[in-house]
């Protein structure tokens, strides 16, 4: 069963037939034993470090799930504060703040409501994935015999952490005084719906963020049902925002996952923004600040990330999908910023982590700095034709990137330049006017392909030419 929960980057399942109370308990053991092994291995002797985090979202099973897990960090000896219902990015907060040996989760992200999970943080929230921790954390929780263990008898006790992590998130809030600004939200009945007033509204402990009016949308997240799937990823559930802001005549929008670490933005015309253009966007306002300083991206982003971060002074890294990858780029290169196409953005100040609430502030700081709109600050970014992200299915994945590297890599008629970073890169640019990344999926049977062009007619032709080999399209 745990072989089936536990994915690429967090733990995953359906409840009750996938992911249990029993499984949860098995987890949080596994979990402590790893963190606080790793503290240990570290060096770290601090009494801190013995300190596990947990957090949990809004859906009905998470507080069941969530008191399992913590029942099996303290049996296997380590000590929880429970900072109760959070959004994700919280728990990174304060797993830094309280300087803790890790930090947990319990969430599904932007998954039906009939599914939970736990994203596993590690020392300094770096994230734990199957090659940095979660291999570790399977095997010692399917090692484990509650029927015959003699548990420990760790500490558990809880905190609000509100005011600090309001403070915090705040800190990266910098419109002008004077400046008003009218912000549509729509929450996706997620934890948005709770971070929101307390971070920026009426219920934060440090009073509601002056000059911006929220217009709020699926704030409620009691009932453990979502009006929309939490998933902004998806344009159709885009709609609701896209129309609010148009009636309200909304200078900007955002929509939120179900655990609120990323969100997309929609400008003042309704228009959804590219992700890799809110990259460049956001990355430019960092070098502002920090003059020649490295922003990391990830490889499938338009090609005017590198051209335009680079002409304003900064070095881009160019890095592989997913939040472990990018929070290591982070840390590896010195970045001041990251941003991937999925909707996280990373942030130095924020511990390398991702926030969607930091996000959020940061791209409102533009707008009350700028005195533009935000369809304005885009137009000169959104200059090339984007595919989109297209999934396929077939039997043979790396029979069809081997097939793409051939047919248009060197030696091909099209003399591409190729890479395989992730998955493989096929750079057709300099003489044809595209380029197309493939890959596999880390979290469904897909292959993926992503591509761009310099004007439409190039991209439909690049894309025909691409898709019948890659398998079945499907609409995901």
């Amino acid at each position: 069963m745990l072989g089936r929960i536990f994915k690429a980057y967090d733990i995953r399942g359906t409840y009750p037939d996938l992911l249990n109370e029993n499984l949860a308990w098995q987890i949080g053991f596994g979990t402590s034993k790893y963190l606080l092994q790793d503290a240990a291995e570290a060096g770290e002797t601090s009494p801190m470090m013995r300190n596990i985090v947990v957090g949990r979202d809004m859906r009905t099973h998470s507080p069941s799930l969530s008191k399992a897990l913590i029942q099996g960090i303290r049996d296997q000896g380590g000590d929880v504060i429970d900072v109760g219902m959070v959004d994700t990015s919280f728990i990174y907060f304060a797993v830094n703040h309280l300087d803790c040996a890790g930090g947990v989760q319990v969430t599904a992200s932007h998954n039906p409501p009939n599914y939970n999970g736990f994203k596993i943080s590690k020392r300094k929230a770096k994230p734990v994935g199957e090659t940095s921790g979660l291999a570790e954390i399977r095997k010692h929780a399917a090692m484990v015999d509650k029927q015959t263990l003699q548990p420990a008898s760790g500490r558990l006790e809880s905190r609000d952490l509100w005011k600090a992590y309001a403070e915090h998130v705040r800190s990266f809030l910098k419109v002008p005084a004077g400046k008003k600004l009218k912000v549509v939200i729509d929450a996706s009945n997620g934890m948005a719906g709770t971070m929101i007033p307390k971070v920026f509204g009426k219920e934060s402990p440090i009073g509601a963020a002056s000059g911006i009016e929220i217009i709020p949308i699926h704030f409620e997240n009691n009932k453990g049902a979502f009006v929309h799937e939490p998933n902004p990823l998806v344009a159709a559930n885009m709609k609701w925002t896209q129309e609010a802001v148009v009636k309200h005549k909304a200078d900007v929008g955002f929509c939120y996952d179900g655990d609120a670490d990323r969100c997309f933005a929609v400008d003042e015309k309704g228009h959804i923004v590219g992700c890799d253009h809110l990259t460049v966007l956001m990355g430019k306002y960092f070098l502002k600040d920090h003059p020649g300083a490295s922003i990391a991206y990830d490889l499938r982003s338009t090609k005017a990330v590198e051209e335009d971060l680079t002409k304003a002074g900064g070095r881009v890294v160019r890095g592989k999908v997913g939040h472990v990858n990018m929070k290591a780029a982070l840390a590896d290169q010195g970045c001041v910023f990251g941003g991937e196409l999925s909707g996280h953005f990373y942030f130095r100040e924020n511990y390398n982590a991702d926030s969607g609430a930091i996000a959020m502030s940061v791209i409102l700081s533009i707008l009350g700095q700028s005195g533009k709109h935000l369809s304005e600050l885009i137009k000169p970014i959104a200059r090339y034709a984007q595919s989109g992200e297209i999934n396929f299915t077939i039997e043979d994945k790396d029979g069809a990137m081997a097939a793409i590297k051939k047919e248009y890599g060197p030696g091909s008629s099209f003399a591409g330049k190729v890479d395989e970073l992730d998955g493989v890169t096929v750079d057709c640019w300099a003489k044809h006017g595209w380029w197309a990344n493939i890959r596999k999926s880390n979290t469904e049977p897909l292959l993926r392909l992503n591509a761009e062009a310099k004007d439409k007619a190039t991209l439909d032709a690049a894309v025909g030419m691409l898709t019948p080999r890659l398998g079945h399209r499907v609409d995901h």
